[in-house]
């Protein structure tokens, strides 16, 4: 094509129309600069890593933009979403590499995928913009970046706001000068085809994905032709579809979408010691000033309406640190409370967390159970604070301040166990540690324990998460306290939201996950959602979200596979297969099966947490046969360690709590099971503290329901 010329060939005229859908093809935008041209027009130019949109507002091209929004016309080569014809005689698979000489490359192609990964997984961790650049340029294969455009996007997918924004943010830095249009093409090309597949991991997969394809336009590293050429390669039924029009009309079509799309991930880095801080601050300047407008002003600017009541708790303790500002603080609680700027279950709230720490309190202000007390008369007789609905003062603070004491050194010890387990993965070692601080079994101290347990595992990776619930399920706590650690996480969930904003989500898979584990029953749904009024309370979307989880089809295996698969090194068992696999492995076995062909099935499941299931099983098929066979594979379990006595302990409470159904068939089947307890005993399957009749007087020994 003679471009001085003007000269246009009927070939190439063909070629141009067919790209850009213009029947004159003098009108096709020229682009500022093709691919081709990146090194020379970028030379010298520094990527980008102010962290800012590049979004112009006045339309100004952006680097490799091929002329700005609206005009992007170098789609010849930014268009690299043709599909491959295996049939088509100069099919060549090296293409499917996206390399040349991809057949030979393939190893090299694996080995950028595992390097990419590794990068993501370091820039989510650092936060680092520059790093990362310099990590994915040293790796020197511009020809797989397309790949990293996917994986980056389909990680930040699965994870929160903070990632997704800084996902955006490194594509837009990487533009251009180290990844070029046809790349971030192809990888979008990419992701919209795996729609279907993402969306069995992510829910959210259409809406996540369309405002990703949606940031990338307004950020000019896609052009918006993009949508309709995408649409016009994919079937009508597919979620790609979805997606593409999602980001159209969902998105891009609305007015001021350029602001709307790039603030809609950038999440407020306040934590937990910013707003005390900023409390602190707003209460010292009123005590200063007695401008209580502008308290208010500062009050309704923090936007934490479920964290008001650490004002409570702040205005008082410096109520009784200056005695001299108390009645001007009292004043400002009273007039927040009658305004509603403050509600009343917060003021409650408040003056509960005082008299939690009154005893410590008592150590640097003199009288301070005194003070407290008439702060509580006070603010009763002035009608803002309902003092029936306090928790009851102590008057024993010696007894209860050793208690206290007991309690936080158990809570510090436990988060010591909960990082160590992390760390090593060792349960066994669990068991030691809980046994060793809780001695009398405390049911209390097991609830505190799940707390500490989950809280550290929301803050953690899937991993960490997916090694919580099994860990909870090993432990064969009684169910009341697991029901009763969760309470507790939900009641603190106001506060863990500060720092986790998807603490509901998080809470309500870790309740599910309990119930498909075994750990809760579904009844046990219904006690915790009793401590916590409305569906609009945190505890009310946290129950409604669980039975959500669990009623979805095939829940069983989703949830399992929620955190990378239920303990498992498979992608995910159902709970269902898992108890039929166990079933006919015994039933092999009973009828002259060879037991280390029984011992090699029980082990390749990968589900230690789930052992009090053959337990249970065998020992049922034990007292329907009266064939003692499977006794003999019980034996040999728990003599190599394969399963452990608090597996043992959780099967024969399990058969115990089955006694009565069991009964209809097998008539002595109470006679049985209580001889087959004496003798676990005697061989060190059981503790000498079970007993049958446990679970049925209520004090549950461990039984998992």
């Amino acid at each position: 094509m003679n471009v001085t010329g003007g000269f246009i060939s009927d070939e190439c005229r063909e070629i141009v129309q067919s790209a850009s859908g213009s029947e004159d093809p003098m009108q096709i935008p020229i682009s500022s600069k093709s691919p081709r041209s990146t090194q020379v027009h970028g030379k010298g130019s520094p990527v980008n890593h102010d962290r800012q949109s590049h979004s112009p507002i006045d339309g100004r091209p952006k680097k490799g933009g091929c002329g700005g929004k609206g005009t992007w016309g170098g789609l010849l080569d930014t268009d690299s979403s043709y599909a491959l014809d295996p049939n088509d005689p100069n099919y060549d698979s090296s293409e499917e590499y996206g390399h040349p000489n991809a057949r030979k490359s393939a190893p090299d192609f694996d080995a950028f995928k595992k390097k990419a990964t590794i990068i993501v997984e370091e820039y989510f961790a650092t936060d680092d913009v520059d790093s990362a650049t310099n990590e994915l340029k040293e790796l020197a294969m511009p020809s797989y970046n397309y790949y990293f455009v996917k994986k980056l996007v389909s990680m930040a997918m699965d994870r929160h706001d903070h990632e997704k924004e800084m996902a955006a943010v490194l594509l837009s830095a990487l533009y251009a000068d180290v990844i070029d249009a046809p790349q971030v093409y192809r990888g979008f090309s990419k992701l919209v085809e795996s729609a279907d597949d993402l969306i069995v991991d992510i829910p959210d997969t259409v809406d996540i994905l369309a405002l990703f394809i949606a940031r990338a336009v307004v950020d000019d590293i896609l052009p918006p032709a993009f949508l309709k050429k995408q649409i016009a390669l994919l079937p009508n039924d597919s979620k790609g579809v979805e997606v593409l029009e999602r980001a159209e009309k969902g998105y891009l079509a609305a007015p001021m979408h350029a602001e709307i799309i790039e603030r809609r991930w950038r999440v407020s880095k306040k934590t937990v010691e910013d707003v005390k801080a900023r409390i602190n601050n707003l209460l010292i300047e009123y005590v200063t000033s007695g401008d209580k407008k502008e308290a208010y002003r500062c009050i309704k600017d923090l936007k934490v309406p479920f964290f008001h009541h650490e004002i409570v708790k702040k205005a008082l303790v410096m109520a009784m640190e200056r005695r001299q500002a108390e009645d001007r603080l009292l004043d400002l609680l009273k007039e927040a409370a009658e305004e509603g700027l403050i509600n009343s279950s917060q003021i409650t709230k408040g003056f509960d967390r005082m008299i939690d720490t009154i005893e410590d309190l008592s150590l640097d202000i003199p009288n301070a159970q005194r003070i407290l007390k008439s702060l509580i008369s006070k603010a009763t007789s002035d009608g803002w604070l309902c003092a029936s609905s306090l928790r009851s003062f102590s008057l024993e603070p010696r007894k209860k301040l050793l208690e206290d004491n007991f309690t936080r050194t158990f809570k510090l010890k436990s988060q010591s166990i909960v990082q160590e387990y992390f760390l090593t993965g060792d349960i066994s070692e669990v068991f030691s540690c809980i046994e060793a601080e809780n001695k009398t079994s405390s049911g209390e101290l097991n609830a505190i324990f799940v707390k500490r347990l989950i809280t550290l595992a929301m803050d953690r990776k899937n991993r960490e998460k997916e090694m919580a619930s099994v860990l909870l399920s090993s432990l064969c706590f009684p169910a009341d306290d697991v029901v009763n650690g969760f309470v507790m996480l939900i009641e603190s969930a106001d506060d863990t939201a500060l720092d986790n904003p998807v603490v509901v989500e998080d809470l309500a898979m870790f309740l599910a996950r309990a119930v498909v584990d075994e750990v809760l029953a579904p009844q046990h749904l219904e006690e915790v959602g009793s401590q916590f009024l409305g569906t609009d309370s945190i505890g009310g979307k946290v129950l409604q979200m669980a039975k959500s989880l669990l009623k979805a089809r095939l829940s069983g295996e989703r949830i399992l596979r929620c955190w990378g698969g239920g303990g498992s090194s498979r992608p995910g068992w159902a709970v269902e297969d898992v108890k039929h696999k166990i079933g006919k492995l015994l039933e092999e076995y009973e009828s002259g099966g060879d037991i280390r062909e029984a011992y090699r099935c029980i082990k390749e499941l990968g589900m230690p947490f789930f052992h009090h299931e053959v337990v249970k099983k065998a020992m049922v098929m034990v007292m329907e046969k009266k064939n003692e066979r499977l006794w003999g594979l019980l034996a040999h379990c728990f003599g190599s360690g394969l399963i452990t006595m608090n597996q043992m302990t959780k099967g024969f409470s399990r058969v115990e709590e089955s006694l009565d159904d069991l009964a209809l068939d097998v008539p002595d089947a109470r006679k049985q099971f209580l001889a087959y307890v004496e003798k676990a005993k005697t061989t060190g399957w059981l503790d000498s503290s079970f007993h049958y009749g446990n679970s049925i007087n209520g004090k549950d020994n461990g039984a998992c329901q």
